[in-house]
């Protein structure tokens, strides 16, 4: 039976964690204000089944179906009804509840005020999302399981005037970087690290 690593209800998706999530989804593109719903598992290959059963129970989008080494994943978006539909009929298949899920455990949240300007050149190297900016503070959040990243950054975004510079939700670990003005990025960072806490 599949370890349910993560099971994450967006109920809208904000504009940069949306446009962030369609530089790299190779199937439906999502669109704003929609609500998503990300899965991860372990061991990877059982992301495919559940998909199955996902898409074949309502008219959702299928964003992200990804295996990564040992970890699997399903990003689907739509209308709130129908994301919650096929999330249940996964749960169902799972014979699991979202309680099921494994907790976030940040580890490492810290904020790097008034980054400089080869700082801010070395990160926006590495990016996907916007720029990272001379003088602008910065967050950055490292997590697991990887995929509660869009959790924090969509809360983040929701909390404050950002600038979402990057999030990875694949892997052994889930990054977040954000950047603004300081009082902006600590709002922020509080909003990202209580969305977590509060699935733990």
């Amino acid at each position: 039976m599949a370890e349910l690593r993560s099971f994450i209800f967006l109920d809208r998706l904000q504009p940069q964690t949306m446009c962030y999530l369609g530089t790299w989804v190779r199937g439906s593109l999502p669109r704003a204000d929609y609500a998503a719903q990300i899965i991860e598992v372990a061991p990877g290959l059982d992301i495919e089944p559940l998909t199955d059963v996902a898409l074949k129970h309502a008219d959702v989008g299928a964003g992200i179906l990804f295996v990564e080494r040992q970890f699997g994943y399903l990003e689907m978006h739509g209308p709130t009804s129908s994301v919650r539909s096929a999330a249940d009929a996964v749960l169902d298949q799972l014979g699991a509840t979202a309680a099921s899920a494994t907790r976030p455990q940040v580890l490492a949240s810290r904020i790097v005020p008034k980054i400089d300007r080869q700082h801010a050149f070395l990160i926006n190297r590495n990016k996907i999302g916007s720029m990272a900016l001379p003088g602008q503070s910065m967050f950055v959040l490292e997590m697991q399981p990887a995929s509660y990243a869009i959790l924090a950054a969509n809360e983040a975004e929701k909390s404050a005037r950002i600038t979402l510079v990057d999030y990875r939700m694949a892997g052994a670990t889930g990054r977040l970087y954000l950047t603004g003005s300081e009082s902006e990025v600590r709002a922020a960072a509080e909003a990202a690290e209580a969305a977590l806490e509060a699935v733990a």
